[in-house]
């Protein structure tokens, strides 16, 4: 029986993974600050809703709602439209619900250090759109002070989502100098790890992904080169690139 994949409709992404995720995978996105984390991930929601017909939800957990919908505009990327048709859902997990502009989101964490309230007020925003795609950005924030729950934390989160049929995104913090993904044990807690790096080549930044792990499919065992446009991201799977001694290489 063949898997069913879900396509990200990130360009040239879905040919590293031979069609796309596998449907209710639940992925780890990691990387340092400014590697494009949450870009993908917004991408990866705004193709399902605009491309392939299928509902989201994005869970802000580091950024107010206000930002998200404005950063996600520059890239043309309008989801107020769908907000109304009731296709997508944005979980405010940020403000408390304070402020004006808060009171005016249908869906508020008050306490998002409450993980038992943010996962009941996620399934709720996926029952009520029908979800098919989730993002959270980020999940750091819910284990950084517990760093020993970070697995414990992601499990939970994992039940509700695979339990709800959703292929999500769950985005991780690292340090700039990190290798790691984010947290101590997360990595064996998701079906997927997604590899974002952003490297200093003599005197200029580089942007790479990996895909370190992908229950479900073959995939390319390479590190290859992306690009952030006015599109959004651009992943160009022909070509791979080596980091070497402070040398990076385009093969």
């Amino acid at each position: 029986m063949a898997i069913e994949k879900v396509r990200t409709g990130i360009p040239g992404f879905d040919e590293l993974l031979y069609g796309g995720i596998p449907r209710r995978n639940i992925v780890l996105l990691s990387g340092g600050p400014g590697t494009g984390k949450s870009i993908f991930g917004q991408q990866f929601l705004w193709a399902g809703l605009s491309q392939y017909n299928e509902p989201g939800v994005l869970v802000c957990l580091e950024e107010h709602p206000a930002q998200i919908r404005r950063g996600m505009l520059e890239f043309g990327w309008d989801i107020r439209f769908y907000e109304e048709k009731e296709m997508f859902a944005l979980v405010d997990a940020f403000t408390g619900g304070i402020g004006e502009y808060a009171k005016r989101e249908r869906y508020v964490v008050r306490d998002p250090e409450d993980v038992t309230l943010l996962i009941d007020i996620i399934r709720q925003a996926i029952k009520d759109v029908k979800a098919e795609r989730v993002v959270i950005d980020s999940v750091s924030t819910l284990y950084l002070t517990k760093p020993s729950m970070a697995r414990s934390i992601l499990m939970q989160i994992k039940k509700v989502l695979a339990g709800l049929g959703a292929t999500s995104i769950l985005v991780s913090q690292v340090s700039v100098t990190e290798r790691g993904f984010g947290g101590p044990g997360v990595e064996h807690a998701v079906d997927g790890i997604i590899r974002l790096d952003l490297d200093e080549i003599n005197g200029e930044l580089k942007r790479s992904l990996i895909i370190w792990k992908m229950r479900g499919t073959a995939h390319s065992m390479r590190r290859h080169p992306f690009e952030i446009t006015n599109k959004g991201i651009v992943v160009y799977p022909n070509k791979v690139v080596r980091l070497l001694r402070g040398k990076y290489e385009e093969l």
